[in-house]
C-alpha cells in the first residue's frame, strides 16, 4: 500500500503519517515488510514442521543448536518451546529428498540433536495476519 493510501486509511495527512511510520520502524515495533508469496505458483515444494529434543539442556547446547539452525535458509522459523520438546522448526524446501538432506546435515553436524519428529504439511487450512486489535484488547 502506498504512503498516501495509508494516510487516507488512518485519517492523517501524508507527512504526519510518514513520520509516525518512521517512528514505528525506528522503535523496532515494525521490524520489516514482506511480500505474501503464493509459493505453490513458483513450483514444487514441501513444508515440514519438526519438533526437536536436544541431548542436553545446558545453555551452551541451546546456543550451539540455535547457531546451526541460523545457517540453513530452508529453516524459515524456529521457536524454543516448553513442554515435551525443546524446539519447533518450520522448514520449506523443494521436496522430501532435500528435506532429508537437511536433516542428515543437522545430524552429522553433532549439534546435540537427540531426536526429532517430522510433520509434512498436506494442506494449508488457515493463515491470517496477526490479530493486532485483539492483542491490544481493542477487538472485544
Amino acid at each position: 500500500m502506498s504512503k498516501t493510501e495509508l494516510a487516507k486509511r488512518v485519517n492523517l495527512s501524508a507527512t504526519p503519517c510518514w513520520e509516525r511510520l518512521r517512528k514505528l520502524e525506528s522503535s523496532g515495533l515494525i521490524r520489516s515488510y514482506h511480500a505474501d508469496i503464493a509459493i505453490e505458483k513458483l513450483g514444487p515444494h514441501v513444508v515440514v514442521f519438526v519438533t526437536v529434543e536436544l541431548e542436553s539442556h545446558k545453555a551452551e547446547n541451546f546456543q550451539t543448536f540455535e547457531r546451526a539452525v541460523a545457517l540453513h535458509d530452508e529453516i524459515i522459523s524456529c521457536w524454543a518451546i516448553g513442554g515435551g520438546f525443546d524446539y519447533l522448526l518450520q522448514i520449506v524446501t523443494r521436496d522430501v529428498g532435500s528435506y532429508q538432506a537437511l536433516i542428515d546435515a543437522l545430524l552429522s553436524a553433532r549439534i546435540g540433536l537427540k531426536r526429532y519428529f517430522s510433520y509434512i504439511v498436506t494442506k494449508e487450512v488457515k493463515r491470517v495476519p496477526l490479530p493486532i486489535e485483539r492483542l491490544l484488547g481493542q477487538g472485544e
